[in-house]
């Protein structure tokens, strides 16, 4: 009987952050469809908790996950101690649940499952998704069966390694996004206004927040929907108090309806986000967040703007005047919208997770 076909355990280690999580969720879900018994290991952050909330249909567990410090830090012996400890649970809990393959998302919450995979003599698997990967990944690789790319520019990284671009897993709701009007009418947004869609987050954007709520007041034409994340959402509501064009949330728990909504995006670059925007094909203007580790978010953006799939602007750059542009010479101008929107869209992999998950199942 044929491997693919008879059911099996995958393990995926994706905790740590939403752009870990949410690709092993896609995976999981067509590995589910397959007919597959995937289990989600996630780390005990609150995000995941948030985040893993609303799939009760999937198995997650709860592994430890330790950022590994400077070589030469003191604090690399108790970081040994813990790893050591996670090692043993993880490989532990793969002899217990009879796992068949072990997939590791990225960062430090997949470094444990996948080596005791490796030292039980399963097929291991990682999945980077940025152009340039980070210490975990790139470590985590060395004990890998093969290494899954969502950008070919990271293979350059893996010399030793097997290396496959598959891209990067999108959830099935972004898959099926509601028709624009209706989405227009859960933000309450007008019918008669392009809506641009800001999407910077919590991390670092104040800057960011404040120069769109600035753009808002010279472009009464449009309509601004500003993400502005919890820690900064009642100072941009101060900031666009009297601006009717403008509505400011902390957080989305609908990304879909809120891409459906939107004529155009400006958001940062990572690797999950440019995924959802090229599968939809949004228009977007992309700001890097400039702490990001080894300022990959620039290096991913430069990716899309290569094939000028969108406009980059580094946030030391970002300017009004420069928001203005994009909105009138992009957003409005429907030649260079349709041209944008089309190189982004040849850019997606729709297929990504279902691609990852029939790769997972088959003897390599």
């Amino acid at each position: 009987m044929n491997k693919a076909s008879v059911s099996q355990r995958i393990i995926i280690a994706c905790g740590g952050t939403g752009g870990h999580m949410f690709p092993g969720i896609a995976v999981a879900e067509q590995l589910r469809a397959l007919g597959h018994r995937p289990l989600l290991l996630i780390s005990h952050k609150q995000v995941d908790a948030e985040g893993s909330r609303k799939y009760a249909h999937l198995d997650f567990r709860t592994v430890p996950a330790i950022a590994k410090p400077r070589m030469f830090s003191l604090r690399m012996i108790p970081f040994l101690v813990r790893f050591v400890r996670t090692l043993w649970s993880s490989y532990c809990l793969l002899r217990r649940e009879k796992a068949d393959a072990v997939l590791g998302m990225g960062g430090f919450t997949s470094l444990a499952p996948v080596m005791a995979g490796r030292i039980l003599g399963l097929r291991t698997y990682m999945h980077e998704s940025n152009a340039i990967p980070g210490r975990a990944n790139r470590l985590t690789a060395r004990f890998c069966t093969a290494v899954l790319l969502g950008m070919g520019e990271a293979a350059k990284w893996f010399p030793r390694s097997d290396c496959r671009v598959v891209g990067t897993p999108v959830r099935g709701e972004l898959l099926s996004v509601p028709h624009p009007a209706a989405a227009r009418v859960t933000f309450g947004v007008p019918a008669n206004k392009p809506m641009l869609l800001v999407t910077g987050g919590s991390q670092g954007a104040q800057q960011l927040n404040s120069l769109m709520v600035a753009a808002a007041k010279e472009l009464l034409d449009v309509h601004f929907l500003i993400i502005a994340g919890k820690a900064d959402q009642a100072r941009v509501a101060s900031l666009a108090e009297d601006c009717e064009n403008v509505q400011v949330l902390g957080f989305c728990a609908d990304m879909a309806a809120a891409y459906a909504a939107a004529d155009a995006v400006v958001a940062r670059s990572g690797a999950s986000t440019l995924t959802e925007l090229s599968v939809l094909g949004k228009v977007c203007m992309l700001v890097p967040y400039p702490f990001a580790a080894d300022n990959h978010q620039l290096y991913n953006a430069r990716v899309f703007e290569k094939v000028g799939a969108v406009c980059l602007c580094e946030q030391k750059e970002l300017t009004l005047p420069k928001i203005i542009e994009f909105v009138r010479q992009r957003m409005l101008n429907t030649s260079f919208h349709e041209a944008m929107k089309q190189a982004m869209l040849s850019c997606a992999r729709p297929s990504a997770a279902q691609d990852i998950a029939q790769l997972l199942v088959q003897q390599v």
